[in-house]
């Protein structure tokens, strides 16, 4: 199972915006001492509040120059917000500093908001993801090509720099709503799966989705599935709890808010759908979060949790969201990065 931390980089207590990077970036580098997989990092934009990484591809090519070994992903790139050509060269510059080891986490966001703050329509967060995607891929292979879709129009376009990894970085998608997870797996990619707004027994039937629909369109293997997931350890059962309680409910609280007004933008269907989801999260307890959606505790705990999620999904790595809400003490996350690095993952490797 591979391992990695989800980080958001909040913002810190009292300090400016630099004391969040370097927060952020300290923990990248213990991740790498300690022999995490990978850092994820997210894509956040208009909550200062909750986030300071509006620009995860510059992120990243900071932490590529402090490590040598990690893997750096980004989950994820939202497509639909930036031009395609910005994106593929960014990305491949990437791979290209950190030599190879980017990857590259790819959706379409659920924030109606930061696409009205951008300038677009929600309603064409589809079409507009499939044609970056596609001009995404042409541009790291073709060493010249033409494009002519509905928003993006080239002609003879040479990209350079080509990414380090052949074809190009791997590929993972985002999955949210029932209809995406059939539709990742006929494209073959590895898929990422969350828990913000519901059990993990909900993800059942959209992973077996996924997964019919990989093996329908003759992919090799199963399809890979990997699990975005509130996480916390400690060195006492007692401890793990009260240190994230508060920081977790409020995360709740925010993801409720948040749900409420994409879907006020959104309308339609999806208002309907979302408004759903948020009224669970509203009523959601901390012991009920704690028995359906989150993995919390000690090492041993963490592990024997971690296995029951990992049988009943068919997990192939998680994304930790050791810092989940962003209110835990930093020594709360380095603490619970190390136990997770030397006392989980070696059960698992």
């Amino acid at each position: 199972m591979e391992f990695g931390t989800f980080m958001e980089f909040p913002p810190v207590a009292g300090g400016r915006e630099a004391a969040a990077f370097d927060r952020a970036l300290a923990e990248a580098e213990a991740a790498e001492e300690w022999g995490l997989d990978a850092v994820w990092l997210a894509e956040l934009h208009g909550a200062p509040e909750r986030s300071v990484l509006a620009a995860p591809m510059t992120v990243a090519a900071a932490i590529a120059g402090r490590t040598s070994r990690i893997k750096i992903g980004i989950a994820v790139q939202v497509l639909p917000l930036c031009h395609p050509l910005r994106l593929a060269e960014e990305a491949a510059t990437v791979d290209q500093i950190s030599k190879g080891r980017l990857i590259y986490g790819i959706g379409r966001s659920g924030v109606v908001r930061t696409y009205e703050e951008y300038g677009i329509s929600y309603d064409e967060s589809r079409e507009r993801f499939a044609e970056t995607l596609e001009i995404l891929r042409r541009a790291w292979t073709e060493p010249k090509f033409s494009y002519e879709g509905k928003y993006y129009k080239f002609t003879d376009i040479a990209l350079t720099p080509k990414p380090y990894q052949k074809p190009y970085p791997e590929l993972r998608m985002a999955g949210a709503t029932p209809e995406t997870f059939p539709a990742i797996g006929r494209l073959g990619f590895p898929v990422f799966v969350a828990v913000r707004q519901g059990p993990f027994k909900q993800l059942v039937p959209y992973i077996e989705a996924y997964r019919q629909a990989y093996k329908d369109a003759g992919h090799p293997g199963r399809g890979q599935v990997y699990l975005r997931v509130p996480a916390y350890l400690a060195e006492t059962e007692t401890r793990a709890r009260a240190e994230l309680k508060d920081s977790l409910m409020s995360f709740f609280a925010y993801q409720a808010e948040l749900g409420r007004d994409s879907a006020r933008r959104a309308g339609g269907d999806v208002a309907v759908q979302r408004l759903k989801r948020v009224e669970r999260l509203e009523a959601l307890t901390f012991d009920e979060a704690l028995a359906t959606q989150v993995i919390c505790g000690t090492p041993d705990g963490f592990t024997a949790r971690l296995r029951e999620v990992e049988e009943e999904l068919g997990l192939d790595g998680i994304l930790a969201e050791l810092n989940c809400g962003g209110k835990i003490p930093e020594t709360g996350v380095l603490t619970a990065l190390r136990l997770l690095c030397q006392e989980v993952m070696p059960r698992f490797h």
